[in-house]
């Protein structure tokens, strides 16, 4: 019997928050019964820094700047390997793609008041753990062939 790969998904989200402590949120086509982080999935061949950036550049016109790893979930329906970034805001203008999003806005969000917008509990949960995070996982880039390292984020 022949050994199979398996066939997951690898999907990237980031926690932003811009200068006046606003969090930035996203509705989707598909979740349209929820705000949440913007993100979606790598792409092959991509590193997880640069696909978070890509992704909430194109979902929202935002550029951002990954601070570390908050946080690594899987969905079992569907496979998904999830991995959240805490990131800052680092420039541009809210301007969503329909094709991509639906509506994205900045909000005062907290503990409080994530149930008013964030209604699935996997997706409140990964936000509440990027909201509260003091320290991040460690996360490298590698080339192989030769080896060089390409890029780290950690809590330095």
């Amino acid at each position: 019997m022949g050994h199979s790969h398996p066939k997951h998904i690898i999907a990237v989200s980031a926690f932003v928050t811009n200068n006046h402590q606003e969090t930035l949120l996203v509705k989707t086509h598909k979740r349209s019964d929820t705000w949440e982080s913007p993100g979606g999935q790598v792409e092959e061949g991509e590193s997880l820094e640069k696909a978070v950036c890509r992704e909430v550049l194109e979902e929202t016109g935002i550029v951002i700047n990954p601070i570390g790893i908050t946080g690594v979930y899987y969905n079992t329906s569907g496979e998904i390997l999830s991995v959240v970034f805490k990131a800052d805001f680092s420039s541009g203008r809210l301007k969503i793609q329909p094709e991509e999003i639906k509506e994205a806005t900045f909000i005062h969000l907290n503990e409080d008041n994530i149930g008013d917008y964030i209604t699935r509990p996997n997706m409140k949960s990964r936000t509440i753990d990027a909201m509260n995070a003091n320290h991040y996982i460690p996360y490298e880039a590698w080339e192989t062939r030769p080896y060089k390292r390409l890029g780290r984020l950690d809590n330095e």
